[in-house]
């Protein structure tokens, strides 16, 4: 397996270029899922409150071999602790179901503008970052006009923002934001959910062409992209696969071909930051 490449948040914390999806791996199953993914050599975990999991990444990196400085893992503030003092105690609570001392990177899981909390989650983020208990912060499913209200209101700037992206909803503007503002994108569901995308036409024939699994074509178009896209497998082998992305390269031309493929409405569950809302 070749060496994953890395990337550096603007506050100097080094990301692998791609991470681990955690999302319904829960119990002993979950555990020896991650513990796996760990050894097979993923150093990014994502997980979330709302994930009911924390408990189980805590515990995968406890039996793992890799020691626990050469892990980043991420969590992620739900919709109904946005109030100040309830995202501080839910940032504690999450550290004590993960059995951890400090998170790598904690994100505001969605905006939910209709309540229009983000702001006061994100002061509470900073004084968890002040306090130690987190490295790094950023955001998750933000628009550019929520990261543009958290700087105006607090000076601080989110390192990275974790978006739906994949062929069908590449996210040209968004990326070019974030890119501009030096925010790193990550990408959730990078692979479609396991959708049709897999069995899409057109990223198949570039896979058989170069003698690869589609997945690793679209996990590559990401890279390519400067995203970091978190796949989830439980299985091993398909583990193995999804992080060997770095002994071949895309073509402009294939890249473009991928791209091409984006559509207007092809969010996989039409959840739209500006009004989709999650507690």
């Amino acid at each position: 397996m070749n060496k994953i490449p890395t990337l550096t948040t603007a506050d100097g914390l080094t990301l692998p270029s791609v991470g681990f999806g955690t999302y319904k791996l829960n119990g002993a199953v979950g555990v020896n899922a991650i513990t796996k993914a760990l050894s097979n050599g993923y150093h990014l975990l994502d997980t979330a409150f709302n994930y009911e999991n924390e408990g189980t990444v805590g515990e995968a990196i406890r039996r793992s071999d890799v020691p626990r400085e050469k892990i980043i893992v991420s969590s992620k503030l739900p919709g109904r602790h946005h109030k100040y003092n309830e995202a501080l105690t839910t940032i504690q609570e999450s550290l004590y179901r993960a059995g951890l001392d400090y998170y790598d990177m904690y994100l505001i899981h969605w905006p939910n503008p209709k309540e229009n909390h983000y702001v006061e989650a994100w002061q509470a983020l900073i004084t968890a970052q002040k306090w130690g208990l987190v490295r790094s912060i950023g955001v998750s499913n933000f628009l550019p006009e929520h990261i543009d209200r958290l700087v105006k209101e607090t000076g601080v700037s989110p390192v990275v923002n974790q978006i739906e992206l994949h062929p069908y909803f590449s996210e040209k503007q968004l990326r070019a934001y974030d890119e501009k503002h030096n925010i790193i994108t990550m990408a959730w569901s990078p692979i479609g959910r396991a959708s049709s995308m897999l069995k899409d036409p057109v990223i198949k024939k570039i896979a058989d062409h170069k003698g690869l699994s589609t997945s690793q074509v679209i996990l590559r178009w990401e890279t390519q992209l400067g995203v970091i896209p978190i796949p989830k497998s439980s299985k091993s082998f398909r583990q193995v696969e999804n992080l060997n992305l770095f002994d071949f390269k895309l073509s402009d031309k294939e890249m473009q071909t991928i791209t091409n493929l984006d559509k207007p409405d092809g969010r996989l569950n039409n959840q739209d930051p500006a009004k989709y809302e999650e507690f």
